[in-house]
């Protein structure tokens, strides 16, 4: 049996650029439609596929859209330096890249509105996209404290807290954090942490 025959008998293999096409297309509706005025039809006829190209992928809206999310964060991020601020410094201004582009905050109030009556959304969001990025920046201060840079026993969980609360907070009192918000976070936390 040769390959082309296996590939066939067990469908064509997926697209990787109708792929990126609609995860493209579900970022940019997100950004100008919201979650909720945004479909599936949509976002086919964005991506010039059809809806069950959509389906056979992402079972729902929610799916889509947090897997579109997930392949979003830390794309534009520099690589990990080695340096515990600059590397903080770096995730934070992603996170905070991502969620400007993509009306993120209006999306988490759509996702804590919904909660009851779609409850994947949230739970998608959290799976996705909140606990990756907070393992990022778990990572980057586990390596901190490998280093001696940081007190060992010191709560991560408690810091990487501190680090993101400023932007929501910002965001909430201005609708526009301070430019140096990143950095003034990661400030606060690390003189928190030192030994």
């Amino acid at each position: 049996m040769s390959d082309t025959s296996t590939n066939r008998g067990a469908g064509r293999p997926r697209s990787a650029e109708k792929d990126a096409a609609i995860l493209r297309a579900a970022l940019e509706l997100l950004a100008s439609h919201g979650y909720t005025r945004m479909s599936l039809s949509q976002v086919a006829a964005a991506a010039q596929v059809s809806k069950s190209t959509i389906h056979l992928r992402w079972k729902t809206k929610a799916d889509l859209l947090t897997a579109a999310l997930a392949a979003l964060r830390m794309a534009d991020a520099p690589p990990a330096s080695g340096d515990t601020r600059t590397d903080l410094v770096a995730v934070l201004r992603d996170f905070a890249a991502t969620v400007e582009r993509v009306r993120g905050m209006a999306l988490i109030g759509t996702c804590l509105a919904e909660e009851a009556h779609t409850p994947e959304l949230l739970a998608l969001l959290r799976e996705r996209t909140v606990l990756p990025r907070r393992a990022l920046l778990r990572d980057v201060l586990e390596q901190a404290a490998d280093r001696g840079e940081i007190r060992r026993g010191s709560d991560l969980e408690a810091a990487v807290s501190a680090l993101l609360g400023p932007y929501y907070a910002g965001y909430m009192a201005t609708s526009a954090p301070p430019p140096d918000w990143a950095e003034s976070a990661v400030d606060l936390v690390l003189a928190g942490l030192r030994p």
